[in-house]
């Protein structure tokens, strides 16, 4: 689980726990200039995600770390997909996070307003 804070420049996203283990991440800085947005879509829960470079997949359980699939890297740190959400961002490391967190719908309102 993600837990997103947000200070006057930047949002952070703190991995929660064990997951730093799971996504070798423990912390992601994306100033909100870099945000374009933050929504639900169960389009990239897929078969294929891409290839882990590197994460930690057990079908069922979790879905952790950096993923690049068709050229883009996103990282992912998932084991509830109805908590899920996608932020994508523009000109960073990463084209999208797909992470859990506790309260979605405020989350998601909490990104999109910057």
């Amino acid at each position: 689980m993600v837990s997103v804070t947000s200070n006057e420049n930047e949002f952070i996203f703190d991995i929660l726990g064990s997951h730093k283990f799971w996504a070798f991440e423990n912390k992601i800085r994306v100033p909100k200039d870099k945000i374009i947005r933050a929504y639900q879509s169960k389009d990239e829960f897929t078969f294929w995600i891409g290839w882990k470079m590197p994460g930690t997949q057990l079908p069922w359980v979790i879905t952790a770390g950096t993923y690049i699939k068709k050229g883009k890297r996103n990282f992912w740190d998932v084991c509830n997909k109805k908590n899920a959400i996608i932020v994508e961002l523009k000109d960073s490391y990463y084209h999208k996070l797909i992470i859990e967190v506790e309260n979605p719908e405020l989350t998601m309102n909490e990104i999109n307003a910057k």
